[in-house]
């Protein structure tokens, strides 16, 4: 599998380029799957329902399961945060696996970035950092693509990586 970053700050605009790319990578006949870290915690389970039940009983895992999907929820209750190794290998094999956040993990990518949020970019101190998608012309050597054009981050992509 194929594993690409898109790494920026809270409100860059990293999960709607994400949903604008997904379109077009799998247009192009890959499968796409997405890896997403938060720093916040998440639930996806309701209190009252059966298997938020289960966990808060102390289930170490609760799978759900329907016609059109499943879930598997792990608790991890004091292990540590697994890494994005760990969490690539727990998927099924793919063309391509997009991963927003785990921005210092050395993969490539693409930060998203928007001068007019006045935070400093990452690209000048993550070397893995590949290329800017912004908003306006920015101060960098890197590859520089439209944020509003995700065809363009797209075909990024896929000739960066030889897919």
């Amino acid at each position: 599998m194929k594993v690409f970053g898109i790494a920026g700050y809270s409100g860059s605009g990293k999960t709607t380029l994400l949903e604008r790319l997904i379109p077009r990578l799998t247009a192009r006949g890959l499968k796409v799957s997405v890896i997403k870290h938060t720093h916040h915690g998440f639930d996806i389970d309701r209190p009252g329902k059966d298997s938020y039940r289960h966990r808060e009983a102390g289930a170490h895992e609760v799978m759900l399961a329907c016609g059109v999907r499943w879930a598997l929820m792990k608790e991890l209750r004091d292990a540590p945060e697994p890494g994005l190794d760990d969490l690539l290998a727990r998927l099924e094999p793919c063309d391509l696996v997009l991963v927003e956040g785990f921005k210092r993990e050395p993969i490539p990518k693409v930060e998203v970035y928007r001068p007019a949020q006045g935070k400093p970019p990452l690209y000048p101190d993550w070397p893995d950092v590949v290329a800017v998608a912004c908003d306006g012309p920015v101060d960098t050597v890197l590859p520089q693509l439209p944020l509003n054009d995700p065809e363009a981050v797209a075909a990024f992509i896929v000739d960066t990586l030889k897919l």
